[in-house]
């Protein structure tokens, strides 16, 4: 079984928010007037959450940032990276929001990636041993739930 610590796991944290802002900046490029003031708050959470997982990330103690499994040729990094760019945030943005969806279907679309984030770091937990930072990805998926939360709000907003 692959391991994985804390460090990785906020690696790869911190790549599904990268794809999350580029995946809603592109949103923006080809959504209606309406909807590209939207998308781009969504990319700026996106890169503030990357931030705030590079900022958890630098706090790890050393023991956290241990690697766990023989790995010379990098494979793990290489299947983390994987993941990241396959789970979360994929496909072409334009292709969801083609047929003149509104902002109250954006939302929906956004609100569902989002969840995905959430399952993607629920499936990780069982990859990261307690002593490698395993209740970091608490932290991760508490600020996902938030992001949900807000996004949940802007929607409830819009049908008042």
């Amino acid at each position: 079984m692959m391991n994985f610590n804390a460090d990785e796991i906020f690696e790869m944290a911190e790549e599904i928010e990268r794809n999350g802002g580029r995946f809603y900046r592109q949103a923006a490029d080809c959504a209606d007037d309406d909807a590209k003031p939207l998308l781009l708050d969504l990319a700026a959470m996106e890169d503030d959450h990357e931030k705030t997982f590079a900022s958890m990330r630098a706090e790890l103690a050393s023991g956290e940032k241990k690697t766990v499994t023989f790995d010379p040729e990098d494979q793990a990094g290489q299947y983390l990276q994987a993941m990241a760019d396959g789970k979360v945030f994929s496909g072409d943005p334009c292709d969801l929001l083609t047929g003149g969806r509104s902002i109250v279907e954006v939302l929906d679309i956004a609100i569902g990636l989002e969840k995905d984030s959430i399952i993607f770091y629920q499936c990780m937990k069982p990859f990261v041993p307690e002593t490698l930072g395993k209740d970091k990805l608490n932290d991760i998926i508490n600020q996902e739930i938030g992001h949900i939360l807000l996004l949940t709000e802007r929607l409830k907003a819009l049908d008042t």
